[in-house]
């Protein structure tokens, strides 16, 4: 290995805010502490395996803290052992993950920094073992990867998310109605749960816990009853009724994870409507929650991430990603992180607050705080 190194960097996966404050905190790592040399691949893992990149100097990454999305684009589709080609109107599958370990070698990189969620972090898990030194940086606005307490670009979906539905309770008083807001995070609720505490929402729906259509439509009747003739739910995309499945929007042929979830949101109000006669009404998020400029937040964590990421690479720790833990920045190896998913369990402390603020969770409160009645995966 050469005594100055040289380094690749990529994102991978779905965009979010945070992600060129990463790449900012690389670069200027790399070269004002080690005085490495910086390339960028472009669209992910795509970039490597058809050898598409940019050498990053510092200003290049000068004036990006701010902004959403990333100067190096990014693919979710990219998927080094299962990349899609078009074949006769067909998308068939190969494996370009040697391909992708030549273009490395060929620019003597020393090591990859891939900056991504679980998806990237599993293609990262075998890239690793064909030969290719790589530093994970965790990110997802859904918070659902495994091995640390928050990736960036959680906090500024949050944020989007909570003024979105604070907009919406003024609709909802005005009109008298129930007013539900579907947001993402995949099979994980974290972003409906910390949403939904922030706005103060009366009824969260996460895919952890399945739901009971008849214990939702008591709780806005007794808030009727009581005077509260509006209701706001927050429901996170992945939620599903008890006994029910989650409601798939639609296929991706040419993605490593085909399904796409959403509209939940649209069946529940029906059932609402049918079982309460109130008004319902639905505004989903969507990818909304992707964009605008990372909240301050947002901004040191993926800064220390960055910065974190360069510091591993020059003492040659390599096939781990760096994470945070309480409010310290560590490691955990990849191979630890690929194929798992952080989700909300039954006794996080966030949960138990949304209990204690009266929220209704979708079911009896007493089966959630009850050890024997409810497992949460």
């Amino acid at each position: 290995m050469s005594e100055k190194m040289k380094i690749g960097v990529l994102t991978g996966g779905g965009d979010c805010p945070g992600l060129n404050a990463v790449i900012r905190a690389v670069v200027k790592t790399a070269i004002n502490d080690y005085g490495m040399e910086v390339v960028g691949f472009l669209d992910g893992y795509e970039g490597l395996i058809e050898n598409r990149y940019r050498k990053l100097t510092s200003n290049d990454v000068s004036g990006i803290l701010t902004l959403g999305g990333t100067i190096l684009g990014t693919s979710n589709r990219a998927d080094p052992f299962h990349f899609p080609v078009l074949q006769d109107d067909e998308y068939i599958y190969i494996d370009r993950s040697s391909q992708a370990v030549q273009n490395f070698e060929r620019l003597g990189l020393d090591v990859l920094i891939a900056i991504g969620g679980d998806g990237t972090m599993a293609a990262s898990a075998g890239m690793t073992k064909k030969g290719i030194q790589i530093i994970g940086v965790p990110k997802t606005i859904d918070n659902d990867l495994y091995g640390t307490d928050q990736t960036f670009g959680f906090d500024s979906a949050v944020t989007t998310a909570t003024e979105a539905i604070d907009k919406v309770h003024s609709t909802a008083q005005a009109h008298h109605r129930v007013m539900i807001v579907e947001v993402m995070g995949r099979y994980a609720g974290w972003l409906a749960l910390a949403s939904g505490v922030a706005s103060g929402g009366d009824i969260f729906l996460i895919p952890e816990i399945p739901y009971e259509i008849d214990v939702i439509c008591d709780k806005i009747k007794t808030r009727n009853r009581d005077g509260r003739n509006f209701s706001i739910i927050v429901i996170g995309e992945g939620a599903k009724p008890e006994g029910g499945e989650m409601v798939v929007k639609r296929l991706i042929a040419n993605s490593p994870d085909k399904i796409r979830l959403g509209g939940i949101s649209n069946q529940l109000a029906a059932q609402i409507e049918g079982i309460t006669t109130l008004e319902t009404r639905v505004t989903i998020l969507g990818h909304l929650l992707r964009g605008g400029t990372p909240t301050a937040f947002d901004r040191i964590l993926a800064s220390r991430f960055g910065s974190e990421a360069v510091h591993l690479a020059y003492q040659r720790k390599f096939g781990n990603m760096v994470a945070l833990q309480g409010n310290a920045i560590s490691s955990i190896p990849i191979e630890q992180v690929a194929g798992r998913l952080r989700k909300v369990e039954k006794q996080n402390p966030l949960l138990l607050t949304a209990i204690s603020l009266g929220t209704c969770l979708g079911i009896e409160n007493s089966k959630i705080l009850s050890p024997s009645e409810v497992t949460i995966p």
